[in-house]
């Protein structure tokens, strides 16, 4: 299968799992996680990284205040 994008080497982390996997990305949207994906479209290189999919803007500003 051939990605837009591939993310690889990182250590993904879900709700449930935290495993070494590279990220699939098509059409925007993550449509594989496996132990190695073929280098298709952009690869970014995550290893000794986390990687976090779906997870959007994960920190917030308790103190600031709103407009």
């Amino acid at each position: 299968m051939k990605f837009d994008t591939v993310i690889k080497g990182g250590t993904v982390v879900t709700a449930s799992d935290t495993m070494r996997a590279d990220v699939g990305v098509l059409g925007g949207k993550i449509t594989a996680l496996a132990a190695e994906l073929p280098e298709t479209g952009t690869v970014i290189d995550a290893t000794g990284k986390h990687v976090l999919p779906g997870a959007i803007e994960t920190h917030c500003h308790i103190e600031q205040e709103s407009a």
